[in-house]
């Protein structure tokens, strides 16, 4: 059946430019090319800092056979790394956050949750948000975002794009001021939401006002 397409709608993943530099031209497999996308995708949207991932994490479009070929010759080129902890092998990508979690794991300092890790939630990322509220990115721009990808939730990173859209100040720089004051805040603490314009008045006139210039 012919696929309609990408909408656009509904969120882009970051892929490591190593991937197109380095891995494309030399995966050769099928199932490992699936498998080492499927957990670039998973990693990315994931929150934590850790990102464990199971062999039932693979389980959308491959049978375990597939999964089990996938993931050796994935760990194999160096693209994930394995740790076995009680018979049971847990994947992390290869990078500094994952060979981080990886050696902690193995040394005994940390031990992941058995299972399957929760599938990403279907929410749009910081560059499509970027994007749909405030304009085409830059280089520079998409540095200050990755960043802030690391440093923030992604359900915070949404809740202040619509913060900012409902007060019409369309700036990354306003947007991040108010990440900043709810984290110092304390996400748990339930924020203040009397109505639009009064929302409005307190970041345009008070603690934000210097990010309308």
């Amino acid at each position: 059946m012919r696929s309609k397409g990408f909408t656009g709608k509904t969120g882009f993943t970051p892929l490591p430019n190593e991937f197109f530099q380095e891995f494309l031209d030399q995966i050769d497999d099928l199932n490992e090319l699936k498998v080492t996308l499927y957990a670039l995708w998973r990693v990315a949207n994931m929150e934590g800092s850790a990102h464990p991932l199971w062999a039932q994490d693979f389980a959308k479009g491959l049978d375990a056979v597939d999964i089990a070929s996938g993931l050796e010759k994935s760990v194999q080129r160096g693209s994930l790394l394995m740790v076995t902890i009680d018979a049971q092998d847990i994947y992390f990508l290869n990078s500094p956050r994952g060979q981080a979690a990886a050696e902690s794991a193995r040394d005994g300092r940390w031990l992941p949750s058995k299972g399957a890790s929760a599938p990403p939630l279907a929410r749009p990322n910081i560059y499509q948000l970027y994007e749909e509220n405030i304009g085409p990115l830059t280089p520079l721009i998409a540095d200050m975002l990755e960043e802030a990808e690391e440093e923030y939730p992604a359900e915070q990173i949404e809740k202040a794009f619509t913060q900012a859209v409902k007060a019409n100040v369309r700036k990354w720089n306003y947007v991040e001021a108010i990440l900043k004051r709810w984290k110092e805040e304390g996400y748990g603490k339930k924020q203040n939401r009397r109505n639009d314009q009064e929302d409005r008045n307190r970041y345009v006139e008070g603690d934000y006002a210097d990010y309308l210039d």
